[in-house]
């Protein structure tokens, strides 16, 4: 196996010059598509409305091939910030020779819309959710005035903050680090070590903070505009809207997790006691818990690890992981202008997903890697349903993902002694409450800074980001001045506010599958695989019945928790084991 793996973006064009061409070709061909068919829906038989749609797709799938190819080439190496600028203005004209066409479904009767959503099965919820967007809409217009100044908004703003992010370098012993090198000391066994790179993080913040305190609040006025224009119901509507959920639930389940924040409190102390630091910092949240386990988590260990569990699950799961390892899907390790993080992207049907990580060979890398190909596995089987429906709400999104995590959970556990298992089950405990626990904090924090009139301060924001954190934690672990300017990395907050509640129902959601996994896999496992394949050409509501569930019952949130609080239990039953023998 190879021990660094980079893209392969041929699936995608054969090179720049290739892309160009075809760019012209596709603005030529959505104009083309415009002319044919604008102001003419209403006269087209609902028989072969189909057609036009698939017409439609094509068009859309074509620049999606396009921006994900410049997305990738400038994730991979933010130089090519400004040919990803250039594809942007593009593909633009494209999409504005388009836009006519849900406006104008939207305009028509409603019983003409009915009869086009019976005659066009394979793309009936997508027309469905067209229809919900109608209240929404502005006139052709200015929705084309609306797209022509978008790249000079928020999204300029948010390619600010990447290219700024992967130039950045933090001091730490005469080293200059990259933004993910020095996170990762944060899980480093040695005290000293985690909090000078918690200082070192804290001082290149600071020393940045104006700039990002700017763009947080050039966001916040942007979905302000965003709400007023549109006439949504609230800051977060929008959001709620694109994951196909209401207020209501999401409202529920943020209740939920804020008044089960003891979980993590009561974590925390215990593990004040295994580290024996009688008072927590900041800087010791992720501090490894002792073993005997010197294993080395390299990137072929953890491949390897990673295949064994998705085999042990499902065949078609380990084909198309191994697939993404042997054909260029995956770009693995930190560099110079690399963006940090990790993600999958969904590409378009003609190729395949493409998945970034960034190894550092810590032992959440693994599960970091079982959460990215959990999202691969899901948008290559979605494939199957066509680009309009492959797509899937942020509610569902991270279920495949999460669950993947799980997976790898369930064979490491069963592998180690029980002085291992502690090791595990505290990191994997630290990994739910970072998906679980902490998105909702984040979510807690952007709805005071989004609620708040005017520009605040990079103190006010750091204020109420600290109080929120510190709700989380109780008395357990002290957060100290530096964790204040914490917010102003997170790049959840500057591409899509009100994000992370998703993760936060993604967690719960798997919480309560895995229950039903244990329980019958032979059942399970073929219904998970058509709740994947069905991308996003069904409702949450109606891909979660698939299991018995329903997630308007407000009980259905207290399944997840139950499960977390039944983890914690068998940590402290292992604890008590060792203490007994």
């Amino acid at each position: 196996m190879s021990k660094v793996d980079v893209w392969d973006l041929k699936p995608l064009f054969k090179d720049k010059k290739t892309l160009l061409a075809q760019m012209q070709q596709t603005i030529q061909d959505s104009k083309d598509f415009e002319e044919t068919y604008k102001g003419k829906l209403q006269n087209i038989n609902s028989k072969d409305f189909q057609s036009v749609i698939e017409k439609y797709e094509a068009n859309y799938q074509a620049i999606s091939q396009i921006m994900t190819y410049s997305f990738l080439l400038f994730a991979s190496d933010t130089s090519h910030g400004a040919f990803y600028s250039q594809c942007e203005l593009e593909c633009n004209k494209a999409q504005e020779s388009l836009l006519f066409f849900e406006l104008e479904f939207n305009s028509l009767d409603d019983t003409k819309k009915q009869e086009i959503i019976k005659s066009s099965p394979k793309y009936s919820y997508y027309l469905e959710l067209l229809m919900q967007y109608s209240k929404f809409q502005l006139s052709l217009l200015e929705e084309k005035v609306l797209l022509k100044v978008r790249p000079a908004g928020s999204e300029l703003f948010s390619r600010l903050f990447d290219e700024h992010f992967s130039k950045l370098k933090f001091k730490f012993d005469n080293k200059l680090l990259s933004e993910e090198e020095v996170l990762s000391l944060l899980y480093s066994e040695d005290r000293k070590i985690r909090k000078k790179a918690s200082i070192s993080l804290s001082k290149t913040l600071k020393d940045n903070i104006d700039l990002l305190t700017y763009i947080l609040n050039a966001i916040r006025k942007d979905l302000k505009i965003t709400k007023e224009l549109r006439g949504y119901e609230s800051l977060e509507h929008s959001r709620h809207i694109s994951n196909q959920t209401t207020q209501k639930s999401v409202d529920c389940m943020v209740d939920t997790i804020n008044e089960n924040v003891k979980i993590v409190e009561e974590y925390y102390k215990i593990k004040s006691k295994i580290l024996k630091i009688k008072n927590l910092q900041d800087y010791d949240r992720y501090a490894p818990i002792p073993s005997k386990d010197n294993t080395e988590f390299d990137y072929i260990t953890s491949k390897t690890l990673v295949l064994e569990t998705f085999q042990g699950f499902s065949n078609k799961f380990y084909k198309i992981a191994k697939e993404a390892f042997e054909n260029g899907w995956i770009d693995s390790h930190p560099r110079d202008r690399k963006r940090g993080g990790a993600f999958s992207h969904g590409a378009t049907p003609n190729a395949h997903p493409y998945l970034m990580l960034n190894h550092t060979n810590q032992r959440r890398d693994i599960f970091t890697m079982a959460h990215e190909l959990g999202h691969t596995i899901h948008q290559k089987l979605s494939y199957s349903v066509g680009y309009l429906n492959a797509d899937t709400p942020l509610t569902t999104a991270e279920t495949a993902s999460v669950f993947a995590e799980m997976l790898l959970f369930d064979k490491l556990k069963n592998q180690i002694s029980d002085d291992e298992k502690i090791s595990l089950y505290a990191g994997k405990l630290e990994d739910i409450f970072a998906t679980l626990f902490r998105q909702n904090v984040f979510t807690n924090f952007e709805r005071r800074i989004h609620n708040k009139e005017g520009e605040l301060s990079s103190d006010e924001i750091s204020n109420i980001w600290q109080e929120e954190n510190q709700k989380m934690f109780g008395d357990s672990l002290k957060l100290s001045d530096n964790y204040k300017l914490w917010w102003s990395y997170i790049p959840h907050f500057i591409h899509s506010p009100f994000y992370c509640y998703a993760y936060s129902y993604g967690q719960l959601l798997v919480m309560a599958l895995f229950g039903l996994y244990k329980q019958n896999k032979d059942d399970f496992i073929p219904k998970y695989e058509r709740f994947l394949s069905l991308g996003g050409s069904k409702s949450p509501k109606e891909l979660v019945e698939i299991f018995g569930f329903d997630i308007e019952d407000r009980d259905f949130w207290k399944i997840g928790i139950k499960e977390v609080k039944d983890m914690l239990d068998e940590l402290k039953t292992i604890i008590n084991k060792g203490k007994t023998c």
